[in-house]
């Protein structure tokens, strides 16, 4: 479900960046604005593959891996977000943040997905 908003969100974004803010915002405003998206875009599709991969390997590990991703994207982007309409550049400061929020929900990931792998066979539901 948070994935399906975030893609959601990322389209509708995305076409308002295209049609409306080229016309609003500075030129690196609008790449900022864009890498925003793109991150939004990209780390939503990533959180529904791992909705998808949990579906037969669950565990706590793989849990908290995808609330660090949601939560990343959500530090991430919408501080870029924030800045690029004005908010106080203060706010740049939880770019990063949300940045390692993402790496180290990805590599708890694949740490919690080959672990939840070890032995156990895949099954067909």
């Amino acid at each position: 479900m948070a994935a399906a908003v975030l893609l959601a969100l990322a389209s509708a974004l995305g076409a308002l960046g295209t049609h409306a803010l080229q016309y609003i915002l500075t030129p690196s405003g609008l790449s900022a604005y864009e890498v925003a998206v793109r991150y939004q875009f990209f780390h939503g599709l990533g959180l529904f593959g791992m909705g998808l991969a949990m579906r037969d390997r669950a565990s706590p590990l793989l849990e908290t891996s995808a609330w660090l991703v949601l939560v990343g994207v959500v530090i991430f982007s919408g501080s870029i977000y924030a800045l690029c309409f004005g908010a106080p550049r203060f706010i740049g400061f939880a770019t990063p943040l949300g940045g390692i929020g993402l790496i180290s929900g990805w590599l708890l990931f694949a740490l919690g997905y080959w672990r939840a792998c070890g032995s156990k066979p895949i099954t067909n539901p």
